[in-house]
């Protein structure tokens, strides 16, 4: 019944409702027509509005574009005015040359290639293709005068170079030995600094003194190329870009390198380094090339630690962002005193090899180890790889003439024949020059070590050197063994082989080779060393003994009263017996004393317990001789005919063995002696200050004596002291060379004066003065004799 109530009212006011809004739609629509209309008609109004301005706008245009265009031909025309007169000013720069402002003139260059790129890009320009012609040209001519200002301002830099205060010098070797370590450096009182470059360096020995002195790791000052604050380093540099930039870098080459290569090659000449070939080296006599060899290892220290090493740090700042050209211009400067240095050492790598240039080949060797590592850096790039393996290569050609020298030795040891002997049965040259080569070699050991790594064998470095100086040492056995069959003398003969393997045992026990040998080699030796004394004893002193033995004389005697040693008679020995065997032992014993007086034992202690050997054997039997039949004797006549000795003097006299006490001088040292000693005859007053001969041992066939003497006296009253020193070269007992020196300096002759036949007619001279004093004086007495 409530529904039917409300539902008429809900229907109408729905009704109204949908009434209400249907008017409102109408409305809207009617406006909507009213606002289309109005649009339509503004729609028109704007076509014809725009209709209207499109001319002005067009006009308002054309004035933009037009004003546009005459600000963009404003610039345009600024900057090419610009560049107009950006070439005049530098033209005007260009003109005047760099000698008043360099830096002002590079500057113009730099903008005369700009304004040359700005109107390359630029040719639509009427006046372009005039204005590059121009700039062109100038540039070239520009270009030409850089050459020449580089090549003044590299003399300019040389006249500065090595001295901050003395111009016009290259470097000189004070400079160069400054910067070098103390234990390098010429000592003040070398003679050397009194014009002989050469005694300036160590001799190759003197050199390896140094080995454990770790001298690679010392400090080198480097010489001051530049003096600070020189600015004309930085010139060259920018005129080294300009050159290259305009496309002349041989030129600029060819420039730097023959201004500096010729500066360095007189610093190393004034140094001492010479060029000298394979034939010169041949010539030469050993000592000379001995100190050659040694200065020519400081050279090359001094080249590549200090010059070679300054040269590449001027070059590195000279072409600094020039990579192809800075490692090439090094290359081309270095090359010729690279060349020279290791010119030298290819000469003596390829030379005849003989034993005594072993030290000197591994000294060049070490040297070259040395300075490997220094040379890979200094010389690096492509550009110095020729010079790079050309050090390679005389390093290599070096440790193989090196090894081929030890191989020689050894070879030379055992094959050795020098006919001269000792006639003493002292040690031999051969033992004490094999022992001194042994010795070098253990100061040799890392150098050796380094050059067995160079061919290698599978064998450990430390075994071989061990390997090869047992080869040596049996080499010198073998040979000592074969010298020892020239005596005759069968006891000398052991006493020689006594000497040479005892000084060999001694010189290892007291060297380095001990522990490189061992023990057992030594113990082994020393059993030789007792066996052949030994041996000596029983050959040198059987024969006397057997003269105070009785044994067996009795079947011989028949008769004859005689007296025994308690004063009754004797077991039938007869007097003459007795006599005969004292006289024998008398003259056999004095001929042993004669002789054995002359031979050597040089080892004081091998010596006396050889002495004291024979001693205990003889002195016994010949107080027991003397005690049991000297009553025999002894009541005859003039026993003291027949017992010349006691004991005790035969003790005193065994004293006399084995000290080499009748060994004369050679002949010809006589000679000279006497021709020194009779320079008094024809002088006044006159007295021997100094006076020493010293020989020393070259090789086993080679000796050096040296007789220096120092005499002073008076010649009409005037007193003068006289200085000579006589140099003579023995091969084989024979004097092959003579050099005389007066005040120790080498006389003029053919070999010392620029004119040959200048120095051979001071030759003749000096020999017709010499026969007229002999003539004069004749040959005078050794003062000491």
């Amino acid at each position: 019944m409530g529904f039917q109530r409300v539902a008429p009212v809900g229907a109408d006011v729905l009704s109204e409702r949908a009434a209400t809004m249907r008017e409102y739609l109408q409305k809207s629509q009617s406006i909507t027509d009213t606002v289309v209309s109005i649009l339509g008609s503004f729609d028109h109004r704007l076509s014809a509005l725009e209709t209207a301005i499109r001319p002005t706008q067009i006009k308002t245009h054309a004035i933009q574009r037009a004003h546009e265009n005459i600000d963009k031909t404003s610039k345009a025309a600024e900057v090419i005015l610009a560049r107009f007169d950006l070439s005049r000013q530098a033209e005007a720069k260009i003109l005047k040359g760099p000698h008043e402002d360099l830096e002002s003139y590079l500057e113009a260059i730099e903008e005369l290639r700009s304004n040359i790129q700005f109107f390359s890009n630029n040719k639509s320009f009427k006046s372009s293709d005039g204005v590059l012609n121009h700039a062109n040209n100038l540039l070239a001519k520009t270009i030409a005068k850089l050459e020449e200002e580089f090549k003044a301002t590299l003399i300019i830099l040389q006249l500065h170079l090595f001295a901050s205060c003395v111009f016009s010098k290259p470097v000189e070797p004070e400079r160069l030995f400054e910067g070098l370590p103390n234990a390098l450096r010429p000592s003040a009182e070398s003679p050397g600094n009194q014009g002989n470059s050469s005694s300036k360096n160590p001799s190759p020995y003197n050199h390896h003194e140094h080995h454990n002195n770790h001298l690679e790791n010392s400090v080198y000052t480097l010489p001051t190329l530049i003096p600070r604050g020189f600015t004309i380093l930085p010139l060259l540099h920018n005129l080294a870009q300009q050159m290259v930039q305009a496309g002349h870098k041989e030129q600029l080459l060819k420039i730097y390198r023959d201004t500096r290569s010729s500066v360095l090659e007189e610093s190393l000449r004034k140094l001492g380094v010479e060029k000298l070939s394979k034939d010169d080296v041949q010539k030469m006599q050993w000592d000379v090339l001995e100190a050659k060899i040694g200065n020519w290892i400081h050279f090359m220290r001094i080249a590549v630690k200090l010059l070679f090493a300054g040269e590449r740090i001027v070059c590195d700042q000279m072409f600094e962002g020039i990579d192809s050209l800075r490692d090439r211009c090094f290359a081309e400067v270095t090359a010729s005193s690279v060349a020279v240095l290791l010119s030298f050492g290819d000469a003596i790598a390829k030379s005849k090899r003989s034993p005594e240039k072993l030290f000197v080949l591994l000294d060049m060797y070490e040297i070259m180890r040395e300075l490997h590592s220094e040379i890979e850096t200094l010389f690096k790039g492509k550009a110095c790889s020729e010079i790079r393996e050309s050090a390679l290569g005389l390093t290599k050609r070096l440790a193989q003439t090196a090894q081929e020298t030890f191989g020689d030795f050894e070879e030379a040891v055992e094959k050795d024949a020098t006919k001269t002997a000792v006639l003493d049965g002292t040690v031999h040259p051969l033992t004490s020059y094999v022992i001194n080569y042994v010795k070098f070699l253990f100061d040799y050991q890392s150098t050796l070590k380094q050059l067995f790594q160079e061919f290698e064998t599978g064998e450990e470095s430390h075994a071989q050197l061990a390997s090869v100086t047992r080869r040596i040492m049996q080499a010198l056995q073998t040979n000592l063994d074969g010298k020892s069959k020239q005596y005759k003398d069968s006891a000398l003969t052991n006493l020689f082989l006594m000497n040479n393997i005892h000084y060999m045992v001694r010189s290892v026990r007291r060297s380095e080779a001990k522990d490189l040998l061992g023990d057992d080699w030594i113990q082994r030796h020393r059993r030789i060393v007792e066996r052949h004394a030994k041996q000596y004893k029983r050959i040198a002193w059987a024969k006397i003994l057997q003269c105070l033995s009785i044994q067996g004389s009795l079947s011989s005697i028949g008769g004859g009263s005689s007296i025994g040693v308690d004063g009754g008679n004797s077991s039938g020995v007869s007097r003459a017996i007795v006599k005969d065997r004292l006289k024998t032992f008398n003259i056999q014993f004095e001929e042993l004393h004669q002789r054995q007086s002359q031979w050597t034992v040089p080892d004081s202690e091998l010596r006396e317990s050889l002495r004291l050997a024979v001693a205990e054997v003889l002195l016994p039997a010949y107080r027991y001789f003397i005690k049991r039949y000297g009553a025999l004797v002894e009541s005859g006549k003039t026993p003291q005919k027949y017992i010349r000795y006691s004991a005790e003097d035969l003790d005193h006299m065994l004293g006399d063995f084995f000290e080499g006490k009748a060994i004369n001088e050679p002949r010809r040292i006589k000679q000279i002696k006497s021709a020194f000693y009779s320079i008094p005859k024809i002088f006044g007053e006159s007295r021997i200050v100094e006076y020493s001969i010293e020989e020393n041992v070259i090789s086993p066939s080679k000796q050096e004596i040296l007789i220096d003497n120092k005499q002073h006296y008076k010649f009409l009253g005037k007193g003068i002291d006289m200085i000579s020193l006589i140099k003579l070269d023995v091969e084989d007992g024979k004097i092959v060379r003579h050099e005389d020196r007066w005040d120790k300096k080498p006389l003029r002759n053919r070999e010392t004066v620029k004119l040959p036949i200048v120095g051979r007619v001071l030759e003749l001279t000096r020999r017709g003065s010499m026969l007229a004093t002999h003539a004069m004086m004749g040959f005078g007495k050794d003062p000491t004799v």
